[in-house]
C-alpha cells in the first residue's frame, strides 16, 4: 500500500448527492468516478498496488467502509478507492482486496492522512508485507490476502532487482534518493508494486 492524496471528487458526484432520492445504486457517473479515482492512485490499487486502468473490467469502486454498515459513507468521496478486481473468477482461494474484504472493517486507510499507512508497513525479502500493529497485520492476511502467493512473489521480485542494484552500484545516498525520485516524480501511472521499492530504498537513506 501506498499513501493516497484524495483530489477534488467529481462534479457529478456532488450534483449527485443533491438529488432525492439519492443512492449510490443509482449514480449514473461511475466512468467519471473511476478515471478520478486510478489518477489520483497513479494507477495503483489501493491495496496490492497492482497496476489498474480506470474502466470495470480492470478495477472495482472501493468503499473503505462499506455500503451495509456505514450507509452515510456511500457517496462521500473520502471513503472511495480504486481496487483491483482481486481475483474474481478465479479460485476463491486467490481472492484479495476488495473482493476478499467484502464488507469487512479495516483498521487503517491509505486515504487517510492520520492513519500514516506507509509508516505502518513493511515487507520481508521474499516479498511479505506485514505490520508490527498485530490487528493490522491480521488484517492484511485474512482480509485483503495481501501475502497469497501470486502478490508476494510479484513482491519478491522488486525487491530482488534493487538488492542486486544495490549490491552492484553501491550507490551513495544522492544516488539512492534519484532512484527513490526515478520512482516516485512525475505525473501518470506508477511502476506496479514501485511502493515497496521506495520502501526499501528509503530504508537504506535511514541507516
Amino acid at each position: 500500500m501506498r499513501a493516497i492524496a484524495k483530489g477534488n471528487e467529481p462534479a457529478c458526484l456532488t450534483q449527485h448527492r443533491a438529488q432525492d432520492p439519492t443512492d449510490y445504486a443509482n449514480y449514473g457517473g461511475k466512468p467519471v468516478l473511476r478515471l478520478a479515482l486510478v489518477s489520483e492512485q497513479r494507477g495503483l490499487c489501493c491495496y496490492c498496488m497492482s497496476p489498474i486502468a480506470a474502466d470495470a473490467l480492470s478495477m472495482r469502486i472501493e468503499h473503505w467502509q462499506s455500503q451495509s454498515g456505514y450507509p452515510e459513507q456511500r457517496l462521500v468521496y473520502a471513503n472511495l478507492l480504486a481496487a483491483c478486481r482481486g481475483g474474481e473468477g478465479g479460485s476463491a482461494d486467490q481472492y484479495h482486496c476488495d473482493k476478499l474484504k467484502d464488507d469487512r472493517d479495516l483498521k487503517w486507510n491509505p486515504a487517510t492522512p492520520a492513519h500514516a499507512i506507509e509508516a505502518r508497513l513493511k515487507y520481508r525479502n521474499n516479498g511479505e508485507i506485514y505490520s508490527d500493529d498485530q490487528d493490522f497485520n491480521d488484517q492484511l492476511n485474512a482480509i485483503l490476502g495481501l501475502n497469497i502467493a501470486t502478490l508476494k512473489n510479484r513482491r519478491k521480485g522488486v525487491l530482488d532487482g534493487l538488492i542486486k542494484w544495490w549490491q552492484m552500484k553501491k550507490p551513495n545516498q544522492g544516488k539512492v534518493r534519484a532512484k527513490v525520485n526515478q520512482y516516485e516524480a512525475g505525473i501518470g501511472n506508477l511502476e506496479p508494486y514501485s511502493p515497496v521499492a521506495v520502501w526499501f530504498l528509503k530504508r537504506k537513506l535511514a541507516a
